[in-house]
């Protein structure tokens, strides 16, 4: 019988097998408990990073991994240019947006320049959850309404507020009162086209749910590939027909580009583009700054004008010009090295690699994905259920293969394959090797 799981505990490090380690992993995770129980580390046996350059990381021994699981480093490794970037202003001033710094507005110039004209307000802030808390509060604020639909297995954030809106951190973590959950848009079930068609039937049940019982529709809060729900980024364009529907509701839509967004689908530089459609809000982080803490919330000038009437907002660390000095050299390698094309063609090789793989496999259910951002799913052939242990398994046989990726969805059946934007052709055949290996090692 499949069992669910959470996005935090999916590949996680068993303490039981601390035993089975070396000394120094031994002493390291012993160390960590000055951390608290809440972190996580990947891995039966857990790798120590200490080295990293394009799409590739190094242990304490030097061993090479290549890394297709981090959107963080979206621009690769260390990065020269964002590295040089960053010394160079940490070396001359880092402080907070009460002073007059021009990075800032550059950066701002530049980054509304990508976004639609109706977006024409940016707010900064540290990471995806503080950017999704804003969103929250602002969809509130102008709408008068407390109500935000999510996806059943979405994950936006783990603030106070917004983790009331991550159904995928588990059970122990209460939803809000005003949360009303879609269900995963699976269009290994329904289909790239009817798939639109079906949440926006569940959506208007969603909302006269909350209406049945007094809560107003603010929004919908929205990660258009649904990363967490097991990567169902569909046909380009179905997610218009639900956005509209929002608006004819009454209510906000709140592009969470935390994940599809700054070139990963390879179709377009924002996930919601890709879609077309035009948000209210926008929420975006991990892969701005290249692995420097940055995140933002762009939205509609009326929208904002409307909350910062009333409300003053600062963030003393966001901003700030090291940061700022981090997503500006990001931003000018992703245009310089034609990033969003690399996505592309990667993507697509990789994914048509992947099919061809699938047909001497028939556990692989489902390939879907757009850009470097790829789902495999694994389903029992005899029975269709999902194939959590084994996907797990094969994630230990790909890491003992030094190839690092994870898994996803609520049952954890879907290999997760999120690179870096700068893979190359060669990572892919080292990918495909070490999962060919892999899956023959398993017989699955």
């Amino acid at each position: 019988m499949a069992v669910k799981t959470t996005i935090l505990d999916m590949n996680r490090f068993d303490a039981a097998n601390l035993d089975a380690l070396d000394a120094r992993k031994r002493s390291l995770i012993e160390r960590r408990a000055a951390l608290g129980g809440g972190y996580r580390l990947f891995y039966r046996d857990p790798i120590e990073v200490v080295r990293g350059v394009g799409t590739h990381v190094f242990d304490e021994q030097g061993t090479d991994y290549l890394d297709a699981y981090n959107n963080v480093v979206s621009v690769g490794h260390c990065h020269p240019h964002v590295v040089e970037a960053v010394s160079r202003q940490a070396g001359m001033l880092n402080t907070h947006t009460r002073y007059l710094h021009e990075t800032i507005l550059d950066y701002s110039e530049a980054l509304l320049a990508k976004l639609p004209a109706e977006i024409d307000r940016i707010t900064y802030q540290c990471t995806g959850s503080e950017a999704n808390d804003l969103a929250i509060r602002i969809a509130r604020n102008y709408t008068g309404a407390e109500g935000i639909i999510v996806t059943s297995e979405a994950y936006h954030g783990n603030t106070d507020l917004v983790s009331g809106f991550s159904p995928s951190i588990g059970m122990g973590q209460e939803l809000s009162p005003a949360c009303r959950l879609l269900p995963t848009p699976d269009t290994h079930i329904h289909g790239d086209i009817a798939v639109g068609d079906f949440i926006v039937e569940q959506l208007k049940a969603c909302i006269a749910d909350l209406r049945a019982n007094g809560i107003g529709f603010a929004g919908l809060l929205v990660d258009s590939i649904f990363s967490s729900d097991g990567i169902c980024p569909g046909k380009a364009g179905w997610l218009k027909k639900v956005a509209d529907t929002v608006h004819e509701e009454g209510g906000l839509v709140i592009a969470d580009e935390v994940q599809p967004g700054f070139c990963r689908t390879g179709d377009a530089f924002w996930g919601f583009a890709r879609h077309g459609f035009v948000p209210d809000i926008v929420t975006m982080g991990k892969p701005m700054a290249n692995g420097i803490a940055c995140s933002a919330t762009a939205v509609r000038h009326e929208i904002l004008d409307a909350f910062t009437a009333n409300i003053p907002y600062f963030n003393t660390f966001a901003g700030n010009p090291v940061a700022m000095a981090a997503a500006k050299a990001t931003l000018e390698v992703m245009d310089g090295e034609d990033l969003i094309g690399n996505a592309r063609r990667i993507g697509s090789m990789f994914v048509s690699q992947l099919e061809g793989l699938a047909v001497g496999h028939p556990s692989i259910a489902d390939v879907r994905g757009a850009g470097l951002y790829i789902g495999v799913e694994f389903d029992d052939p005899a029975t269709g259920d999902p194939m959590g242990a084994e996907t797990l398994a094969l994630i230990e046989q790909m890491r003992q293969r030094r190839v690092l990726t994870s898994n996803c969805g609520a049952y954890g059946n879907i290999l997760k394959i999120r690179t870096p934007l700068v893979f190359s052709a060669a990572d892919v055949d080292r990918y495909m090797t070490a999962l060919e290996d892999s899956l023959t090692a398993l017989h699955i």
